[in-house]
């Protein structure tokens, strides 16, 4: 019995706008709009994993104004590692570091975290892969990785730091987290590929409204609600296509609401 999505990629139609738009989207054109020109600011890997980190934090409302406000602090002739190990909590310019939700009190916070990790000769990808290796599981890794940033606050924090940092365990999708895990595992003219402990097989969806809206309307999505198992259903279906790299129809589904094209499930599984 074929489900919904099976039906659907029965139609070459709809599979070769999908690859095609995947194709289109997965550019060098794409980066420049898009967070991920942060992590193509660096090149060594332990600035790269920092500027996706706290690019992928703050990727949340408008893009041109968390754009605008992370160039101020991801510039290109800033060593982000060393600027860790040096950095002063007092510094009036993180102070300032306010956006939306969040205030420089958590930003700043997260910076001792991570100044800390840095002190016990780790890493992001160290501790990542820690955390993956105990399961073999991603949001289990990304619930280990909240709780360790979670139990490392020393000092008077906001519900920014949360909302730049949400735990996988309350259900909510980790869209940004998600998009993150995709800059890292998959190599592509837009992903860096620097993280090879997860296989691109593996990585969920970074879902939105934006991509839960399209998902519902080409038939990849059933469920009302943006969630983890949201996110985890339009992998599944999106894994029919391509089970080694499901991910790469992020670009797909971006490119099917860029171009406003409407597909619906009636016209292409009857």
């Amino acid at each position: 019995m074929f489900n919904t999505a099976e039906k659907l990629f029965q139609n070459d139609k709809v599979k070769n706008l999908l690859n095609n738009y995947a194709e289109k989207y997965d550019t060098t054109d794409f980066i420049k709009d898009d967070p991920v020109q942060f992590v193509h600011l660096y090149q060594k890997p332990e600035n790269i994993e920092i500027a996706g980190f706290i690019a992928s934090m703050f990727a949340y409302g408008k893009r041109e104004l968390f754009i605008r406000q992370l160039k101020t602090f991801l510039t290109k002739d800033k060593d982000l590692n060393e600027f860790i190990k040096d950095f002063d909590e007092n510094d009036e310019i993180l102070k300032n570091f306010n956006y939306r939700f969040s205030k420089g009190v958590d930003f700043i916070q997260i910076l001792k975290i991570l100044q800390k990790l840095q002190g016990e000769k780790e890493s992001l990808k160290s501790l990542f892969k820690y955390h993956y290796e105990q399961t073999h599981d991603i949001i289990k890794m990304l619930s280990g990785i909240t709780e360790y940033f979670y139990s490392n606050v020393k000092m008077d924090i906001t519900q920014g730091f949360y909302h730049l940092l949400p735990n996988p365990k309350k259900g909510g999708a980790i869209k940004r987290m998600n998009m993150m895990l995709r800059w890292f595992v998959r190599k592509s003219p837009v992903d860096v590929g620097i993280w090879d402990f997860i296989d691109k097989s593996e990585l969920i969806i970074p879902l939105d409204v934006h991509v839960g809206n399209i998902s519902r309307k080409i038939g990849l999505l059933t469920r009302k609600n943006n969630d983890m198992k949201s996110a985890m259903e339009i992998t599944k279906n999106l894994r029919i296509l391509d089970k080694n790299d499901p991910t790469k129809y992020d670009f797909a589904l971006f490119g099917l609401g860029v171009n406003g094209v409407e597909l619906t499930i009636k016209k292409n599984v009857q």
